[in-house]
């Protein structure tokens, strides 16, 4: 999957801004559970933030994991906030016009 652009980087940095994390990792680390958890966000978000309590390390290998697991891509990883982002196929569900 092809990386970010740095405009397309910092739109989504700007849309995550308002975003409180949906899913925060705790001291069980990044388990399957934590990993569908991601996934079912990412299908009704497509951009969204996950709080790491871990050491800086930790986090930078747990983004790297979350997003070869999922097919997300990295867009900011600021303090114990990753932000990852994964478009929702134009395909997936009904349509918004249906509404």
């Amino acid at each position: 999957m092809p990386g970010l652009s740095p405009a397309e980087r910092q739109k989504l940095k700007g849309r995550a801004h308002k975003l409180d994390p949906i899913v925060i990792i705790g001291a069980d680390g990044l388990s399957a559970a934590v990993i569908a958890e991601i996934e079912r966000a990412l299908k009704s978000h497509e951009l969204i933030k996950v709080r790491v309590n871990a050491d800086r390390e930790a986090r930078e290998v747990m983004l790297e994991e979350i997003c070869a697991k999922t097919g997300a891509r990295p867009v900011q990883h600021i303090g114990k906030i990753l932000v990852v982002f994964r478009p929702v196929p134009v395909d997936s569900g009904p349509s918004r016009s249906s509404y």
